[in-house]
Parts: C-alpha cells; sequence; structure tokens
C-alpha cells in the first residue's frame, strides 16, 4: 500500500514518492509522508526525498523501519 497514494499523481505525469517519516504513537507502526513534484521534475522529487530521507536517519540514529514491530506482535499488542 505504500505507493497507493502516488499511483493517482504518477497516472497524471507528476512524480511522487512516500517515504517512512516515524512512527505512529498507538501501535509503532511505520507512517509516511508523501512528496510530490512539478511534471518532469523527477530530479528534483529525488533530490529533496533524499535529502529528507537523511535528515530522518541521522535523527533517528539509522533507519526507521529497523525499529517497527513485527505486524504480528502490533495487532496482539491491540487485542486483535
Amino acid at each position: 500500500l505504500n505507493d497507493i497514494a502516488t499511483i493517482p499523481a504518477n497516472l497524471a505525469g507528476v512524480p511522487g514518492m512516500s517515504i517512512p517519516s516515524g512512527l505512529a504513537d498507538e501501535d509503532g507502526l511505520p507512517a509516511g509522508i508523501q512528496i510530490l513534484a512539478p511534471a518532469t521534475k523527477d530530479e528534483r522529487l529525488y533530490s529533496v526525498g533524499a535529502a529528507l530521507e537523511a535528515a530522518l536517519v541521522d535523527r533517528w540514529g539509522g533507519p526507521i523501519l529497523d525499529r517497527a514491530p513485527v505486524l504480528g506482535a502490533a495487532a496482539a499488542a491491540k487485542g486483535a
């Protein structure tokens, strides 16, 4: 589902990407941020995405997905 929100933009010729932006407070699952750039400005999108990802990795001390719980463990924690 990572790309579900970027598909309409991509079909319209607008480059978009989703990158991890943190972990949700309630269940610890990854949350993301969607970035869009003007049509034909893919390089700008990649530059912004890479800079944002690098800043967030520095802040977290490593990739955020390494800290995300296993999905079964998250469901058990919610009582599902």
